[in-house]
Order: structure tokens, then sequence, then C-alpha cells
């Protein structure tokens, strides 16, 4: 090892440290080949999670395997360690690091990036930890993929009316783009399985989504809001704005309008925060919590430290006063902005503003249905979801993931997607342990 070289800590495989770390490999690749920079990611999973595809992979239409990217494979110049950081310690150039198993160490570095994005942003709700679960990771997509189809295999089984309704019964709390991609894909592949049941009718399930404000995906505009709401509502799922959850203790539903039922499913997705990692050390924090970044993704006040993605309070150049939105629009942008700015720091020039143009946004509301803002452009229906699937299939990183999400939805046109409950994957010993106790 190079006693000279300079070492990049990146906290976080996310979006951000994913696309920096990428785009490091190529503008320093002679650095790298010549031992003068090394870099060092350090994150709780060896993989990146292409969020905007977990609805499809909830629902069937993708693999969970193939919404992943593990970054060993495409991080080939970087090592990767699995764990957490406890501390960063600016002013001495260390971060205390944590591994999922074994003793915590402490990790040196020239330069750290702070990229460990966000984790779901919970209040205090009665029965909320033990009765609700998320949906920002592929186990907590796939588990309820489980949960959806094992609830219609239980109401099949059983002739109890109320344990019926409350298996048949979904919530989801949240009206943004997890919230409402999460709802309209399950309930669309729930009205697929129930084509395979004698004793579940469409009718008998009751999808219930909870927004404490007055309108659903602000980020479409309003009029494209109230018209994902009629569609929903046409659909026959309750779109219940300006409602707060109350209390699910036990799964019984305590709703702000009044209304009370039981229910085995409640999906929370009511925002983020930044990770609890910017709690812990001595980065300069903003009035919401995030780290204070500058224009050029630099750590206000600071040399050496750089932040972006959802953990970081970025201004926004073209509007001012205002800052960049916690979404996955911006973060791939200001990592490649980021990653430049390394580069520029390592050869004593300039660095670069972070500066973007508005896109747009795009959701998906099942299979063929979707609504867009792009451009200015409102589209929704068919040619939204076909926008949709065409800009995120843009967006997944590397070719490999490209290949393998065509195929998958090459396939899903022939043949029918897959309603089978594999709930056992997460309690794979229980079966064992039966056995082993009889």
């Amino acid at each position: 090892m190079n006693p000279d070289s300079k070492h990049i800590v990146v906290v976080g495989g996310g979006y951000v440290g994913l696309y920096t770390v990428l785009r490091l490999q190529r503008t320093l690749r002679r650095e790298l080949r010549e031992g003068r920079v090394r870099i060092t990611v350090l994150t709780p999973e060896s993989h990146m999670t292409y969020q905007p595809f977990l609805p499809e992979a909830a629902a069937g239409n993708l693999s969970p395997r193939h919404v992943v990217v593990p970054l060993r494979r495409v991080l080939r110049k970087a090592t990767i360690l699995n764990g957490k950081v406890a501390k960063v310690d600016h002013a001495s150039r260390k971060v205390l690091f944590e591994p999922n198993v074994g003793t915590p160490y402490e990790i040196g570095y020239d330069i750290v990036v702070m990229a460990a994005g966000s984790v779901s942003r919970t209040l205090p709700v009665p029965g909320l930890a033990d009765s609700a679960i998320g949906f920002k990771t592929v186990g907590e997509a796939i588990a309820l993929r489980n949960r959806v189809l094992g609830l219609l295999d239980r109401a099949e089984t059983n002739e109890d009316e109320a344990l019926r309704r409350r298996a048949l019964t979904f919530v989801v709390v949240g009206g943004g783009f997890a919230g409402i991609e999460a709802l309209a894909e399950l309930e669309d592949m729930a009205l697929d399985a129930v084509r395979y049941y004698h004793n579940v009718k469409r009718e008998d399930l009751r999808w219930v989504l909870v927004e404490a404000t007055d309108r659903i995906l602000p980020e479409v505009g309003p009029e494209m809001g109230r018209w994902t709401a009629e569609q929903l509502r046409e659909r026959g799922i309750e779109v219940k704005m300006n409602t707060r959850l109350e209390s699910c203790v036990g799964g019984h539903v305590k709703l702000s309008d009044g209304d009370e039922f039981e229910a085995a499913t409640i999906v929370w997705t009511a925002g983020v925060k930044p990770s609890p990692v910017v709690n812990a050390g001595d980065l300069p924090l903003d009035e919401r919590g995030r780290i204070k970044t500058t224009t050029r993704l630099t750590v206000a006040g600071t040399t050496g430290a750089f932040a972006a993605g959802d953990v970081a309070g970025v201004p926004d150049v073209t509007n001012p006063g205002q800052y960049c939105a916690p979404n996955a629009q911006h973060a791939v942008r200001q990592a490649k902005v980021l990653a430049d700015n390394i580069t520029r720091h390592l050869r004593g020039e300039e660095l670069a503003d972070y500066r973007h143009k508005y896109v747009g946004s795009v959701a998906g509301l099942g299979l063929h249905k979707g609504v867009a803002n792009v451009y200015g452009v409102k589209l929704r229906g068919l040619p939204a979801w076909f926008m949709h699937r065409t800009y995120h299939l843009s967006r997944v990183p590397t070719l490999n993931r490209k290949v393998r999400v065509m195929a998958d939805w090459t396939l899903a046109l022939f043949f029918k997607r897959e309603t089978v409950s594999l709930g056992e994957l997460e309690e794979p010993r229980a079966e064992f342990k039966a056995a082993a106790a009889a």
C-alpha cells in the first residue's frame, strides 16, 4: 500500500455512493491503478437497491434479484466493507466503523463522502412499530408480496367472516410515490390472483389509502394528482385525504375521520428522514437535520468532506432559497457532480456548482396504467406507463441489470405473472424445527 495515497471513504452504498464511485473509477483511473488513490465504501448491504422498481418486484413483474446491483461486481476498484458508521470525527479524519459482525474499529481517510441516504420517518402512532411495515428495501417489498398472497390463501381457507375481513383489508399510509405505486401494483396483483380462488372475490378486497394532506403525488402536479385519485377510486380503492392514522394497535386501525376497522396489513410510506449517522459526528447540520451542504456538494465550513442525496441539504441554485428534493433524480445527478468535484479537489482545480434542470416525474399505477408529467407534458394511462418504464430502464445502473429487466418484461408479455406466496422464505427453519420437536 502506498503510504502517500489519498484515501476516499464513502459512507453509504445507495444511489449517491454507487454512482459516485462508478464515476471516480473512470475519472481517477490512472491514480487508482498507480495506487495514489484508494476508495472504501462502508455500507450495511453488499448491494444497491433501485427503489423505483420495488413496486414491480412486489407485484411479481420483476425478479427481486434484478432490482439490486451487487456492489463488489460493479465497483471492482473499491473495497466494500459491510457495516455501519457509528461516528464521524472529521477533525481527526476518522470514522468509527461497526462491522455487521465483529468488533468496531477506526478507519482513517483524507476525503469523506456522506451518502448514507434516508430511513423511514415514523411518528409516535400507537401500535405502528409492531403492526406496520415499510417499503424501502427489497426485503420489505417481497415480504409484502408474500403477505398479500398468503392472506388470500387464509381467506380462501376460513369461513370466519371477521377473520376474512381482517385478512382482506390492506392499508397504505402515505400518498407519495412509494405509497401510491406500492398500493396500485399490489392491488393489481391481488386482482390477478383472485381469479384462481373460489371463495374470494374482487369485491371482498378492501384497499385503503390514508394521506394526511389534501393531495396525492404532489410531484406530478395538482391536476394529475386529482386524476390519479379518481382512477384509484374507480378501481374501488378508498382514498382518504386530510386523514391521519391515529392508532393501529394489534391491527385495529383508528383514523382521524372516525373510521375504525381491523386490517392484517398496514404499509407505512409517510416520508423519510436522513440516516441517523448525521447525528453521530462533528459535521454541521441544517435546520432540517441534514448535513449542511454547499452548492458544490462540499460540507459547509469544511475541507475534504462532501455530501449529497437524502442525507444532505443541497441548496437549489435554480430556485434561490429552496433545497433540492430528496429523490432519486437529484441523487443520481448530484453523484456525477460530486465525483467530478472530488477529482478536481485532488488535482487542485476549481469546483463546480450542482445545477439541475427539472425533467419531471413518472409513476406506475399497475400494469399498463400510469401518470406522468415530463417537461410539462402530462400523460396518463398506457402512454404514461410506457414512459415510466422507459425512463427507469434508462436510469437503472449497469447494462447487466438493464438486460435482465428487459427480459423479465418481455417474458411477462407471453406468460401470466406468478401469484404464489413463499412466506416460508422469511422463516426457513420453521419446518425443520417442527420436525425436530416431533
